[in-house]
Formats: structure tokens, sequence, C-alpha cells
């Protein structure tokens, strides 16, 4: 077996969370949650991830470049992750949870209320997988895993944007 490169551990850091992913895997990845529906619990750690990093990003017009690079570098690490860990979509890679909790916080206004609506929200698509984005999960590479949580975030953010206009969320 070959020894990683400095670049395939750098991948796999940020795929992964800063291996924060790792420990919730590690502690469900015997039970028939992970063997049967393929939950790890990690997606919950890329998600919290995804909102710790968020106020470290611009708003404004700054947010969108910002944000597309995010997913180009996304779809870098996990497919890159995906290599150096010997599976498709391994449930440790978690950057894509964070780049589509981004997705779900965009343009939005960063207050509790809109911030918890869209997390909820990208939980429920990320895990439910509404068309297209199961479909999403087909292109190659990284970009598989991260576009169709790019799709919930997307929805998320459609959803959390209706609400705020229609005053449920104050």
């Amino acid at each position: 077996m070959t020894t990683p490169s400095a670049l395939d551990r750098a991948a796999v850091a940020i795929a992964t969370g800063l291996h924060l992913s790792y420990i919730p895997y590690a502690l469900l990845k015997n039970t028939r949650l992970v063997a049967q529906r393929r939950w790890s619990g990690a997606g919950l750690v890329g998600t919290l991830w995804g909102l710790a990093t968020l106020f470290w990003l611009p708003e404004g017009r700054l947010f969108w470049p910002v944000l597309a690079l995010g997913v180009l570098g996304a779809s870098w690490a996990a497919g890159r992750a995906e290599t150096a860990l010997g599976a498709h979509d391994d449930p440790r890679i978690v950057v894509d949870e964070t780049v589509g909790f981004w997705v779900a916080a965009a343009g939005l206004p960063r207050t509790a209320g809109a911030l918890a609506a869209a997390f909820v929200l990208f939980r429920i698509f990320d895990a439910t997988k509404q068309p297209p984005c199961r479909r999403l999960e087909a292109l190659p590479g990284g970009f598989g895993v991260v576009m169709d949580d790019v799709g919930a975030g997307v929805y998320a953010n459609l959803l959390t944007r209706l609400a705020l206009v229609n005053g449920f969320l104050g």
C-alpha cells in the first residue's frame, strides 16, 4: 500500500471537516442505521460545519464568487477523498453538506430564525433527495458527491425565502 500524498491528506482533511466526521461514523458504523439506511450522523457534522464557517464568508456580492469557488473546491476535495478513502461518496465525506448549507443560507439574512429554517430544511432535503437531486449523484467524481447537496440547498433556500416573505420567520 502506498503512503497517501500530502495533497491526498489535505483533501481528506477538507472533505471530512478536519476529520470531525470520523466521530459519529466511528460510533455508529456497525449499527443498523448505517447498514440499512446509510445514515452515519456525519452529514449533521458537515451541516454544523457549514453553519459555523458561514460567518467567515463575505456578505453581499462577494458571497457568490466565494460560493462558486467553494463548490468547485468541495468537488475537488470530495473526488480526491473518495479515491484516498477507497469508496464512492464515503459517509465520512461531509464537505458536500458544508457547501450545501452555504447554498441553503445564500442571500438570506443571517438571523437565528432564517438560519435555523435553512438548516432544518436543508437536512430534510438532503436526507430525502428530492428530484432531480438523486440524479445529480450520478455526475462523475466529486461533482456527484457535491451537486446533490447543492440541489438540496437550493430547495431549502427557496422555502426559507418563501417563509420569510410570508412572515413565518418574524
